[in-house]
């Protein structure tokens, strides 16, 4: 008998953890693990066989009432042998109470119907190049660096869109080297907010937030004028019909497409200003 353990991943797992997901062409950011595990230091856990990691979920607790499950990953050599369940019990064991939700691949989504969760939209993600004289900004309007705002601001912003706490998750993900962020700040306060940062195929942009289609756009604009010659990518919610329109009228390729799904009610969030979510791994 095989020992099989599940515990909380340390710093050291990290790295393990984005290659892993790099693995699934998930396209993880070069230091998305570090932000994510100051959402939640003992939301990610890892499954090790006789002293081996082989298997991965992240189960990170968002406030009191919500939680988010992701890289839910068995390595190739032990799939079909039930370790990835007892991940699975794992995380949903921790988040038990929540309202939890996930972004599930395609070939997933039956089974997570089976396990209580249900559709709720889908995320498509999107890659392409902006040129960057495109978009003017809207008149009133100035982009500045994110870190230049109080975070109290940010933060509240953020809420706005989604439907737990994460300012430990925020400060960390505003702040990381290598990433980039721009707030559109205008009409008395901050209309949309931006973050970029290099992944191992282009660079990754989320959060995406803004009040309007044109603020979305000057945003972007601004982030491809900082970024490396490369793709942005940004998973883009299909409920909102001007973030569609907007990558699509930009000419960017769909590249893959996940569902997001809770097992409660739909999160009561401003939907129509998210333009890319944050990242499929926590929401």
């Amino acid at each position: 008998m095989r020992n099989f353990e599940i515990g909380t991943a340390g710093a050291g797992d990290l790295a393990t953890l984005r290659e892993w997901a790099a693995d699934e062409g998930w396209n993880p950011g070069d230091r998305d693990l570090t932000a994510f595990q100051a959402a939640d230091p003992r939301g990610f856990l890892v499954g090790r066989l006789d002293g081996e990691p082989v298997a991965s979920v992240s189960a990170v607790r968002h406030g009191p009432g919500f939680g988010f499950l992701g890289l839910y990953i068995a390595r190739p050599q032990v799939r079909g042998q039930g370790y990835g369940m007892r991940m699975w019990r794992a995380a949903m064991d921790r988040l038990g109470g929540r309202n939890v939700g996930l972004d599930g691949v395609v070939a997933q989504q039956e089974n997570y119907r089976r396990s209580g969760f249900h559709h709720a939209w889908n995320h498509l993600r999107y890659e392409g190049t902006v040129p960057v004289s495109a978009a003017e900004v809207p008149g009133g309007t100035v982009l500045v660096d994110g870190r230049s705002l109080p975070f109290a601001v940010l933060a509240d912003h953020d809420r706005r869109h989604f439907p737990g706490e994460r300012d430990a998750f925020l400060s960390q993900w505003v702040t990381q080297p290598a990433h980039t962020s721009l707030a559109a700040v205008g009409d008395g306060g901050l209309r949309g907010f931006a973050v970029a940062r290099p992944a191992a195929r282009g660079t990754r942009v989320g959060p995406l937030h803004a009040d309007s289609e044109a603020v979305a756009h000057a945003l972007l604009t601004g982030l491809a004028a900082t970024a490396p010659p490369a793709p942005l990518v940004l998973d883009v919610p299909d409920v909102n019909a001007p973030a569609l329109r907007l990558v699509e009228r930009l000419g960017f390729t769909p590249v893959f497409e996940c569902a997001r799904m809770y097992t409660g009610p739909v999160p009561d969030t401003d939907t129509s200003g998210v333009f890319g979510v944050t990242s499929i791994e926590v929401g």
